[in-house]
């Protein structure tokens, strides 16, 4: 195996599944999801050569992902489908933890698939995919500061859904 192969080979070990997370999270098909993260790791592959900083391949492996979300989807919207998750990815304490989580798993997918792209795909990016505010800033090709602002704003709109969720579990006004 040549280093070329051996480089791509760590590549795919390293960063496949938490893009098939994303993936998942932002489409939520796991056909689709599968779909999209083999054609991100086909482009990875015949563009490796221009991945010059390895630090920066998990970012690079992103963007390349969310280029071909927005190739599959064009310009329209994308169809919201209910899907069932992986246990694993429902429990899984690193993805989903919070000290004020206080709502099932299936209320808090829920709140935030009715969240609005441009606050859901941040928070995306930096709960499942684990980035900084500078990073998703330079993914999404907006400042640090309006990442930072989408951020709370996304926190907030989940904030006041679960608590509507919560009032009208309970029957209260």
């Amino acid at each position: 195996m040549n280093s070329r192969q051996f480089q791509f080979q760590s590549l795919v070990q390293a960063h496949s599944t938490e893009l098939f997370r994303y993936a998942l999270a932002q489409c939520r098909q796991p056909e689709l999801a599968e779909d999209l993260v083999q054609e991100t790791f086909l482009r990875a592959w015949r563009h490796l050569d221009k991945l010059r900083d390895a630090s920066a391949a998990r970012a690079w492996l992103y963007t390349i992902l969310r280029r071909e979300q927005a190739r599959h989807y064009g310009r329209k919207t994308p169809e919201r489908h209910a899907v069932e998750i992986d246990e694993q990815f429902i429990h899984d304490d690193s993805v989903w933890a919070s000290p004020e989580r206080q709502c099932s798993d299936a209320e808090l997918r829920a709140a935030i698939e009715q969240l609005p792209e441009k606050y859901r795909q941040p928070l995306l990016l930096q709960v499942l995919g684990g980035f900084t505010g500078v990073e998703i800033a330079k993914q999404l090709g907006i400042t640090a500061n309006a990442v930072m602002v989408q951020l709370f704003r996304a926190r907030q709109k989940l904030r006041e859904a679960l608590v509507e969720s919560e009032r009208s579990a309970h029957g209260m006004p």
